[in-house]
């Protein structure tokens, strides 16, 4: 087979996502937040010194950046592409077995709600963005004007938002639900929005959130229904 030179070398960050460690730790950053790295051994099972040295294969392989801060380093994602390339994985692999009670927990809060690195996935997510289309919000070209001026007076900046480089608002398949939630640009505007009013939280489990109740009630009297209140909030 004749090697094309324009091919892109896919090889080298295959195997860095490979490794157990670093997909554990990689899955770990998938919450959107810069973690320390002992918080990153902790979660991934292995050594402090274990850890270190495979979030130094990460940051050569630009998968993984590191946030000085003081004495301490903060490691995140190097950013949402990195994300898009492991929910892609995510949902072609198989679902891990549940072992015990806490893992059956874990797992139900994840598909209730949860972030897909900075925007809002799980039935909450999927949801959403069902309440969108219903509404005349959201159709198969996007954002209607409808919606702009919905989400603008929810406080979103859909302005910024469609003039970032990153893709405006493309459905995004989620992996527990396997039906679309809103990512993109504008999806992560929207959840930024969702939690500065406090209508979402962030959960004990890593990636999980919580609808409030604030949440419940906001979200109904924005699209003057009920069902998008069914997310049961977990505490």
């Amino acid at each position: 087979m004749e090697y094309i030179a324009r091919d892109a070398d896919i090889a080298p960050v295959a195997s860095l996502i490979a490794d157990p460690t670093r997909a554990a730790i990689l899955t770990a950053l998938l919450d959107g937040r810069a973690l320390a790295a002992g918080e990153l051994a902790r979660m991934a099972g292995v050594s402090a010194a274990t850890a270190s040295a495979h979030l130094a294969r990460l940051l050569d392989g630009r998968l993984v950046d590191v946030v000085p801060q003081g004495r301490h380093r903060y490691y995140r994602l190097a950013g949402h592409e990195i994300a898009e390339v492991l929910e892609v994985l995510a949902r072609i692999s198989a679902r891990p077995p549940v072992r015990s009670l806490r893992q059956s927990r874990q797992a139900r809060l994840l598909e209730e709600a949860r972030t897909c690195y900075d925007h809002l996935a799980g039935r909450a997510g999927v949801g959403l963005l069902d309440r969108l289309r219903e509404g005349g919000y959201y159709d198969g070209h996007g954002l209607t004007e409808a919606g702009e001026r919905l989400l603008s007076g929810l406080g979103v900046d859909v302005a910024g938002a469609r003039g970032s480089r990153r893709r405006f608002a493309p459905e995004c398949l989620d992996w527990t639900e396997r039906r679309a939630h809103l990512g993109g640009a504008l999806g992560a505007a929207l959840a930024e929005v969702l939690f500065e009013r406090g209508w979402f939280r962030r959960g004990n489990v890593p990636r999980a959130v919580v609808l409030t109740d604030d949440g419940r009630e906001g979200l109904a009297k924005l699209f003057a229904s009920k069902e998008l209140t069914s997310v049961t909030p977990v505490t």
